[in-house]
C-alpha cells in the first residue's frame, strides 16, 4: 500500500520527537492513502509556516501482514461514537505521553473544526451524537494512518514518487 504525508519539506527520516501533541490519534506520524488530500495538507502547512515548498512524501507499507508484525493496531472502519471518544481523548491530551498503547491507528479523519466542537461538547452545548456528526469530514470518509511508535515507523519505507 502506498501512503502519503504532506509537508513543507522532504522528510529524510521520520522523527517522532517532533510530532505535535493534541492530534486525532495522538502524537505521531500521520499519512493518507489519498494523494490529493496529502497534497492539500502540504500546501496548507507551507502557507501556515511561510517556509519551504509543498512536498509529498511517499511511503510503502505492507498492510497485509499487519497483525503478524507484532504491532498493536486499532482500526475504525467508519465514523462511530467509539471513534469520536477516541479522538476526544487524544485531542485533550496536551502531553507527549500517549493516551493509548497502540502502535498504529487507522480511522477516519476529522474535519478542521475539532477544537471548536470539543469546546462545545465540554461546555454542554452539544451532546456526543451531535459532536460525532460535527466531526465528520465534509469531503466524505477519508482514512488516516497514525504511526505512533518507533517500532511502527520501522515498517514504513520511503519511496521516490513515480
Amino acid at each position: 500500500m502506498i501512503l502519503y504525508h504532506g509537508s513543507n519539506t522532504d522528510i529524510a527520516e521520520i522523527d517522532l520527537a517532533i510530532s505535535k501533541v493534541g492530534k486525532d490519534f495522538g502524537c505521531g506520524f500521520y499519512l493518507s492513502a489519498d494523494k490529493g488530500q496529502a497534497l492539500e495538507l502540504a500546501v496548507r502547512k507551507t502557507e501556515q509556516l511561510g517556509i519551504g515548498a509543498p512536498t509529498l512524501n511517499t511511503y510503502e507499507f505492507d498492510e497485509n501482514g499487519l497483525r503478524d508484525m507484532g504491532l498493536s493496531v486499532l482500526e475504525f472502519q467508519e465514523y462511530s461514537k467509539e471513534w469520536a471518544e477516541f479522538v476526544l481523548m487524544n485531542r485533550r491530551n496536551r502531553t507527549r505521553t500517549p493516551s493509548h498503547s497502540y502502535d498504529i491507528v487507522i480511522g477516519p479523519i476529522a474535519n478542521d473544526s475539532v477544537g471548536f466542537q470539543i469546546r462545545r461538547l465540554t461546555s454542554g452545548l452539544i451532546e456526543m451524537d451531535k459532536f460525532l456528526e460535527e466531526l465528520k469530514y465534509m469531503k466524505g470518509v477519508t482514512m488516516q494512518y497514525f504511526f505512533g511508535t518507533p517500532k511502527s515507523v520501522h515498517y514504513l519505507t520511503k519511496v521516490s514518487e513515480v
